[in-house]
């Protein structure tokens, strides 16, 4: 149980994807403008990554291991993704047209978000069981989302303070996730 623990807590906080890992770098800085749509990115991304870990995992175990072809795990798990996200994009144009709309373009790009696919990367290569895996998956997520949601809010409370001219946009959210990155970096010295 501990070590589960030790999972979740060092997923979200101390190797923080985006903060850590910098995988997931483009949805971050894209979607993070609204805490609406940064919240829906986050569910997005957590059902992706989720699910992606879950089929990679077991394509890797009983079909890329055993007939020896390895070699075809990038290709295979990208392609698992992208047919997940059409298949994701398709519900939530059906049930939640709204959050559609507001994430637009960026759904599409979850196919080519690294951190999805880092992630049921960095399982076979830590050698996760099966419900140590999804463990990972769900916490990872979880930190994304977390990331994306406190960005987003600071973003938003940019937006009623006077930045000087030359540093508004790009400038000062890239400053602000610098700092994120840095607070984040105090979670390092935690250890069971």
């Amino acid at each position: 149980m501990l070590e589960y623990i030790s999972i979740i807590i060092t997923a979200i906080f101390v190797n923080n994807i985006v903060f850590a890992q910098f995988l997931g770098i483009c949805p971050f800085l894209g979607v993070s403008k609204k805490l609406s749509s940064a919240t829906g990115m986050g569910a997005a991304v957590a059902f992706v990554m989720v699910i992606a870990t879950l089929v990679t995992w077991l394509l890797q175990h009983f079909l890329l291991d055993p007939f020896g072809m390895g070699y075809m795990q990038t290709i295979v798990f990208i392609l698992v993704i992208a047919a997940l996200v059409q298949v994701l994009e398709i519900i939530m144009k059906k049930v939640t047209p709204a959050l559609y709309q507001a994430l637009g373009v960026f759904l599409p790009l979850i196919t080519t978000n690294c951190a999805v696919l880092g992630v049921a990367i960095l399982v076979v290569q830590k050698d996760f069981s099966l419900l140590m895996s999804l463990v990972y998956a769900a916490a990872t997520a979880a930190g994304f989302a977390l990331a994306l949601w406190l960005f987003a809010g600071i973003r938003e409370q940019l937006e009623l303070v006077d930045v000087p001219r030359p540093m508004r946009g790009a400038p000062i959210a890239l400053i602000c996730a610098g700092l994120l990155a840095m607070a984040f970096m105090g979670f390092s010295g935690i250890s069971f």
